[in-house]
């Protein structure tokens, strides 16, 4: 199976998790396992006599990335096991698991790759979906039922809060004047034709629209925000914690949480700047761009 997925500051992710061989870690966002693969691979198979082997937990709400990410670590056997489960659940998880405190957990937020490149998931722009967004299939709320439905002041509101869309008003009037909005490209047009133009445009005109939509969908702050707060019970003292974040929302919780836990004496933070791609992997990978690592070990 070809797996659509490059691992984003995959070296880096390694260095500041500091594996050990014989430790247990938690991929809290397994999708399709590119960091988990390499993860794993350095940890012990348990075939060496008297040396304990090492052990990866992969969760991810997302059952089709899951199935991927199954498949591309099924080599390694009973030294990975993987979870569908949202990584707010994480420490629920490691208690049904019966697992030790875990020497690493690793979060990469945001969309995969593989979600964004299958128009039937309706989370990109660039080819004409359905407007689901839901990363998880079993989940309510769908984009179609805010984008047709909901009051165009809620609309303006989400699009504010959860991306700073300044244009927020302006598009929610054109969207709700569209309506019914049909799919993915024809919302895309709709948000295009409300935005004010400045010069020459790096992102497209509907990339905040769909961000604000994914983001509500899946409630992405609320469970960032339970992850952040359920994952220390989870870990061993000088375990690390290494976070992907993608956008400045996210990124703000990661370091509040992190600077909580250093003053509360459970968490000293390691990345006092936030580690960023080269412009090597930038250009090999231009998805990695917005990428920022947070590192944090537990006391």
């Amino acid at each position: 199976m070809a797996v659509p997925h490059t691992p984003v500051l995959l070296e880096e992710v390694l260095e500041w998790l500091r594996i050990r061989p014989d430790g247990t870690y938690i991929d809290a966002t397994l999708g399709a396992g590119g960091h988990s693969e390499a993860i794993a691979r350095k940890l012990t198979s348990g075939t060496i006599p008297m040396r304990p082997s090492g052990r990866l937990i992969g969760l991810d709400r997302d059952a089709q990335a899951l199935a991927m990410g199954r498949e591309r670590l099924k080599t390694f056997g009973a030294r990975v096991t993987v979870v569908h489960a949202p990584f707010s659940r994480i420490a629920e998880v490691a208690q049904e698991l019966g697992i030790p405190p875990v020497d690493g957990v690793l979060a990469d937020l945001g969309v995969s790759s593989m979600q964004l490149d299958q128009a039937e998931r309706g989370f990109s722009f660039r080819e004409a979906g359905p407007l689901d967004m839901r990363m998880n299939a079993e989940d309510e709320l769908t984009a179609d039922e805010i984008v047709n439905r909901w009051p165009e002041r809620e609309l303006a509101d989400l699009l504010y809060r959860e991306a700073d869309e300044h244009d927020s008003r302006k598009i929610a009037r054109a969207i709700v004047r569209a309506r019914p909005i049909r799919d993915t490209a024809h919302l895309a047009t709709t948000v295009a034709g409300a935005r004010k133009q400045w010069g020459r445009q790096r992102l497209h005109p509907a990339t905040k629209t769909f961000l604000a939509l994914r983001i509500a969908v899946n409630r992405e702050l609320e469970e960032l925000g339970q992850f952040l707060s359920r994952t220390p019970v989870t870990m061993n003292s000088g375990g690390r914690w290494v976070v992907l974040s993608y956008h400045s929302r996210e990124d703000r919780l990661v370091k509040r949480a992190f600077q909580e836990g250093e003053r509360a004496g459970t968490l000293r933070v390691l990345t006092k700047h936030v580690i960023q791609p080269s412009e090597e992997e930038m250009a090999g990978n231009p998805r990695s761009r917005s990428a920022k690592l947070r590192c944090a070990e537990r006391v």
